[in-house]
């Protein structure tokens, strides 16, 4: 389970004394707690990804040499182990082909809903859909 992990490398991250580490991953656990309680529980996965997109999008607001933003791409470094292998471009439209083979008249919206599972935290949506646009309007 991935909050055993987190758990465990947080007291590594205690143990090598890096205090910046000791913090993401504290934070994560306590995103990964407060699901686990919730009443409707998500995938562990999909906290993780959730919270890697909230970090992503946060770093547009500050500028691109201040401390704060250094310290948002940190904690991205300290999640990725915690996060599917990424896709490549390529293996998202072999997918993308694959689906586009099964359906008749296929349109953007009916093969993103089906694409959207199985590259959720693996590859970016909006870059999937600009792939998926080109190979239906083909």
């Amino acid at each position: 389970m991935m909050f055993d992990q987190v758990t465990s490398d947080i007291k590594e991250a205690m143990k090598a004394k890096e205090k910046e580490r000791l913090n993401a991953l504290r934070y994560l656990k306590s995103l990964l707690l407060e699901n686990k309680t919730s009443g409707k529980p998500k995938p562990e996965i999909d906290v993780v990804v959730a919270h890697q997109k909230k970090l992503n999008a946060s770093l547009e607001s500050y500028p691109p040499e201040s401390e704060q933003r250094q310290k948002i791409v940190d904690e991205i470094e300290f999640l990725k182990p915690y996060l599917p292998a990424p896709m490549s471009e390529e293996d998202v439209k072999t997918i993308i082909k694959e689906i586009l083979s099964k359906m008749e008249k296929p349109n953007i919206g009916m093969v993103m809903k089906e694409l959207s599972p199985q590259i959720k935290g693996k590859f970016d949506g909006k870059a999937a859909n600009k792939i998926v646009q080109e190979l239906v309007n083909k």
